[in-house]
């Protein structure tokens, strides 16, 4: 077998028409993200809804983010219009209650474009093989198989992912927030080796819609440490739970209840979900 042909962590990388974005002097807080000033700097052109590279300002203190506002949001047949922004943010208090800390910083708030999400922008660092196409029929060592892809002229190539705890956390919190648009280009790996996991507008829809890049798991048993996660989560999940409460303001009734149900279901199984067969596993475009 041949060695892997990289594919970068961000597929086709989102450009702003902005200088580098600025990193913030100290660590951001939810209060900088959600009282500061946003000042636009440009736009990512690639998204296929409106997302802004911003920076907010809150006494004294500087960040880079990204602002999607609800008005640029594009209708879907499957979700209800205007909610992408709300999902975001449940997405980001889920990783935050997992402990994980897997999606940026988060929050829901009025800007130059009227209410939106903003969220701290996360400037990937390059080298960091995540996805890769090989030769043959084996992942190799230190690698998970995905499936087959066309690589042109009628060929075709298998997509792995590596073997990564991170990436294993990031399938859990897929599984529990049912995401339906895990793209090679939503992993962003980060200084001092974390990762996040970007770009959750289309989660929590009642029907399983959960399409993703890291299949590499499906079927195997979890990890001791995400049956201990996923417990926690059941906890603060119950009504008058800490999540529930916040859940509850972002998302409908039957979508917290779906959302209980699939962490029951996950402990009650003790493994990685396997793909339903009712709904395209891997989203399109997968980079």
């Amino acid at each position: 077998m041949s060695a892997p042909e990289r594919i970068p962590a961000r597929g086709v990388t989102s450009s702003a028409e902005s200088p580098s974005p600025a990193q913030p002097s100290i660590e951001p807080s939810a209060e900088l993200l959600a009282e500061g000033e946003l000042t636009v700097r440009g736009r990512v052109r690639e998204a296929s809804n409106a997302v802004l590279y911003c920076t907010v300002s809150y006494e004294g203190r500087e960040a880079a983010c990204v602002y999607k506002p609800v008005a640029g949001e594009r209708p879907l047949w499957d979700f209800p219009d205007g909610t992408l922004a709300q999902r975001e943010v449940a997405a980001y208090e889920v990783s935050e209650a997992t402990g994980w800390g897997l999606v940026p910083p988060t929050v829901l708030r009025e800007g130059p474009y009227g209410e939106g999400m903003c969220q701290l922008w996360i400037e990937g660092v390059p080298g960091s093989e995540l996805l890769a196409l090989v030769d043959g029929e084996e992942a190799g060592e230190g690698w998970k198989a995905v499936g087959f892809a066309e690589v042109g002229d009628g060929k075709t190539a298998l997509l792995v992912h590596a073997d990564d705890e991170r990436l294993r956390r990031l399938a859990v919190l897929d599984a529990v927030v049912n995401n339906a648009d895990r793209k090679g280009g939503h992993l962003l790996p980060a200084a001092e080796g974390r990762l996040y996991g970007i770009d959750h507008g289309v989660t929590f829809n009642v029907e399983n819609k959960l399409r993703t890049l890291l299949w590499g798991w499906a079927g195997e048993p979890l990890t001791g440490e995400a049956v201990e996660v996923l417990g926690r989560l059941r906890d603060v999940l119950d009504e008058g739970g800490a999540l529930a409460a916040k859940l509850s303001a972002l998302i409908t009734a039957v979508e917290l209840d779906a959302t209980r149900e699939r962490v029951a279901e996950l402990l009650r199984t003790g493994r990685h979900p396997e793909p339903s067969g009712d709904w395209p596993a891997i989203p399109w475009p997968p980079v």
